[in-house]
């Protein structure tokens, strides 16, 4: 059963109405360049077809078992979108010994690849390293336990490996993570070569020494280590702030989609294995990101183009006990993470707010509207979802409850005095035409949920704009 909505956000008539019976018509779904790694495989994999290239891929990929680790009491899948954690680590064995020695190894970068139900559109969200967070208490290989604690996020990898650093950003953010992919130093480099360079553009000629970077002013393309060098250095560009970094290392990432998807690319099927090639030889991932899922995936991403797909951070503040760090705004990191939690319908462009007909009726204010929200899908927590959102718009939700039956279409059906309340409801749900409800009670709304969805306007992209996003399809010189 479906729990009603606290009192504090939805308003319990004694008499409130039974779930109406619709008719019946019939039952008809630190190195940011890591992102871009995996959402570009995703984004070209669709070129290749055969079978035998898909299981020769499949055969490069490092694989690990995490589940054992990531504890019992995780987020609930709302939805049928993929979200991968994406990490890239500053590990200096084998390959990497060359930048240097280091402890241990952290993720240098954290991103959270979310791709909307439908593969319409997806949005990369970066967790900035230097955030002060809670983590949770995390089992390492060997089956000891590192104890919860409070430090900055991107020590959870180095307490627990992937396994840790995948249960702190699901405790964070309640949002429940399909799969992760790591990548290090070397693995980013074979990638950005395999794409035979990203173009970037500096406002000024830049020598690093020390990250081995030198770049002439303006647009140009960089590979291998020249590449690795822009993603990392951090005082030569900007104010050298990881926050900084992060912005210029999400530009990168729109190069990298850009390239990826680029037409030369697409209808060359050697230079795209090649660069799918490279990317296998350069990931780690969970066991559970099997050949079978990797190539629904691919189709479920047919046609997405550089436009829908976009990069922000998580909104943070300063934390007051060091400068050197920040910690998460919840106030406006709440919403970003609520969205993706509840990303439940196909993103489709939002038509005109409809006027009202001579003679139609005319709409009433939102707390006018008494209405009842019922979920014929079976999906959980659906109407709940919805008729908080509806209450946060001001509409007064008298019941949540869940249909016996199931519909493909979502209706808004009224009672008799109610025309012009149910008239107000469909101006916050675009498409949905009201009529009349054969058993609807006298003065109510019904909302009756189908398997199409209910996406509110204004909501109907998987997650609000962000402060400093950056959309793929951006001229690379264009000021963020």
């Amino acid at each position: 059963m479906q729990r009603s909505a606290a009192p504090s956000s939805v308003y319990l008539a004694n008499d409130a109405p039974p779930a109406p019976e619709p008719p019946v018509r019939g039952r008809v779904w630190r190195v940011l360049g890591w992102l871009s790694i995996v959402l570009s495989v995703a984004l070209v994999g669709t070129s290749l077809t055969a079978y035998g290239f898909w299981r020769r891929l499949d055969s490069q990929i490092d694989r690990e078992n995490v589940d054992g680790r990531l504890g019992d009491n995780r987020p609930e899948k709302l939805n049928n979108s993929l979200n991968i954690l994406l990490m890239g680590s500053d590990s200096r064995k084998g390959e990497n010994a060359r930048y240097g020695s280091e402890a241990g190894q952290r993720s240098d970068t954290t991103i959270l690849l979310h791709i909307s139900p439908g593969g319409e559109s997806a949005i990369g969200i970066s967790f900035p390293r230097d955030s002060m967070v809670q983590m949770p208490p995390c089992k390492k290989k060997n089956g000891t336990t590192v104890p919860a604690q409070f430090g900055m996020i991107n020590v959870a990898f180095s307490n627990g490996g992937p396994a840790c650093t995948w249960r702190t950003i699901e405790s964070l953010t309640k949002i429940h993570i399909d799969h992760y992919v790591e990548v290090d130093f070397s693995g980013f480099k074979r990638v950005v070569d395999a794409l035979d360079g990203v173009e970037i553009c500096v406002p000024r000629r830049i020598d690093d020494p020390k990250a081995e970077l030198h770049l002439k002013a303006g647009r140009q393309v960089v590979r291998g280590e020249q590449a690795l060098g822009y993603v990392r250095t951090r005082y030569v560009l900007g104010d050298g702030s990881d926050l900084d970094r992060i912005k210029r290392q999400q530009a990168f990432m729109a190069s990298v989609v850009q390239k990826a998807t680029d037409k030369g690319m697409l209808t060359d099927p050697g230079r795209t294995y090649e660069f799918l090639s490279a990317v296998a030889k350069s990931i780690k991932a969970d066991d559970k990101l099997t050949l079978s899922v990797m190539q629904k995936l691919a189709g479920s991403l047919r046609g997405m183009s550089a436009g829908k797909v976009r990069f922000v951070t998580v909104p943070v503040q300063a934390y007051p006990q060091d400068p050197n760090r920040v910690q998460f705004n919840r106030a406006l990191a709440e919403p970003l993470f609520r969205a993706v939690r509840e990303d439940n319908k196909l993103p489709e462009p939002a038509p005109p707010a409809p006027v009202a007909a001579q003679g139609a009726a005319r709409p009433v204010p939102p707390e006018q509207v008494k209405v009842a929200v019922y979920n014929a899908t079976g999906t959980m927590g659906l109407a709940q979802r919805t008729a908080d959102q509806l209450t946060e718009r001001g509409y007064k939700v008298v019941k949540v409850g869940t249909s016996k039956k199931r519909f493909a279409r979502t209706q808004i059906l009224y009672g008799v005095g109610a025309e012009r309340q149910a008239a107000a409801l469909a101006l916050a749900l675009p498409g949905r035409k009201p009529r009349p409800g054969p058993t609807a009670k006298p003065g109510y709304v019904y909302l009756v949920i189908g398997k199409a969805g209910a996406a509110l306007r204004d909501q109907n992209a998987a997650v609000p704009k962000v402060a400093g996003e950056i959309r793929a399809d951006r001229d690379v010189c264009a000021k963020t």
